[in-house]
């Protein structure tokens, strides 16, 4: 069991306990000499490890993706928090609770999920809330979309993670579309409700969030694509502009080629869906970052993809 979480370590710390080992990878030195650049990661977060000795040892015995036991203590490198370790062992997962190292939502996730179905039941045109209602009777899908994480890293990045964020979306969406006129506000709950599905199989999140071959080959937009299209053609008669304009909130959601879409937004839901998810996704990102980065001071070390830093206030 473990005795101390991630976002609990301080500096000049003694450390004795058990993480999961994410990444492992050998490094020469100037000298010629070799040491261990770690990745360890629990539930709540993850930390750098470097092992100068014992170098060959641990090469050999200790493998990426499994659990460890960690000896060292905690130092500092570029302002971040990084273990120092004098020795490290395997351990068993058997000897393991899962739930130490997979982060999750803190939040109830069948309330969320029932929230969700009853903003699908205001849906009131009828091929778009029979295309919701396959969705959720379809309990292998339930099932995944409850525990899928959002993404790898950026937001979201843990168990129940994609939930948490469609019923954001959901919930913005409805705040947002009687604002503006000539929205069509049933294409746009559904084209929120289903625009990340693809991402229950697009990552595999049984120890850690990790992309799948499915995912890495063909990412989480087609895949939501032939999702959607196989429940289409379970509906007598959907009509294809329906469709057609449905699948291009999904494809178009990322905003440009560049970012992963095969086509720009070029309807306002469209517009409305891609930077409604780029609020929802920076904003927790950003809170994740803050948190996970707890050093002194009003401000939070570099984020290297945003490029800045972020004032956290006093």
């Amino acid at each position: 069991m473990k005795k101390k979480y991630i976002n609990e370590l301080v500096l000049s710390e003694t450390v004795d306990d058990v993480f999961l080992l994410k990444e492992k990878t050998l490094v020469r030195k100037k000298d010629g000499e070799y040491f261990l650049s770690m990745v360890l990661v629990d539930k709540t977060g993850i930390i750098n490890a470097v092992a100068w000795d014992h170098v060959e040892r641990l090469k050999s015995e200790i493998a990426a993706g499994g659990f460890v036991r960690v000896k060292g203590s905690v130092g500092e490198y570029k302002a971040s928090r990084q273990i120092s370790v004098r020795d490290m062992e395997p351990v068993s997962s058997e000897e393991i609770c899962c739930e130490d190292f997979m982060p999750a939502t803190r939040r109830n996730v069948q309330q969320m999920l029932e929230r969700l179905k009853k903003i699908s039941e205001t849906i009131e045109t009828v091929h778009y809330r029979k295309l919701m209602t396959l969705f959720w009777q379809d309990d292998g899908f339930v099932d995944r979309f409850k525990l899928a994480p959002a993404a790898k890293k950026m937001h979201h990045a843990y168990l129940g993670g994609l939930l948490e964020h469609t019923l954001s979306l959901a919930l913005l969406a409805e705040r947002v579309v009687d604002h503006y006129g000539g929205i069509d506000r049933d294409l746009l709950l559904t084209g929120v409700m289903l625009h990340d599905i693809g991402k229950v199989k697009e990552f595999e999140y049984e120890r850690s969030i990790e992309y799948s071959d499915e995912g890495r080959l063909i990412s989480h937009i087609v895949i939501g694509i032939d999702m959607i299209e196989k429940k289409i053609n379970q509906i007598e008669a959907f009509p294809e502009k329906a469709s057609i304009l449905l699948k291009h909130l999904i494809v178009s959601h990322h905003g440009s080629r560049e970012l992963g879409s095969p086509q720009p937004p070029m309807t306002l839901e469209a517009v409305m869906l891609h930077y409604l998810d780029e609020i929802d996704s920076k904003v927790n990102g950003i809170r994740e970052f803050m948190e996970s980065n707890g050093t002194d001071g009003d401000w939070t070390p570099y984020h290297k993809l945003l490029e800045r830093y972020f004032y956290k206030g006093k």
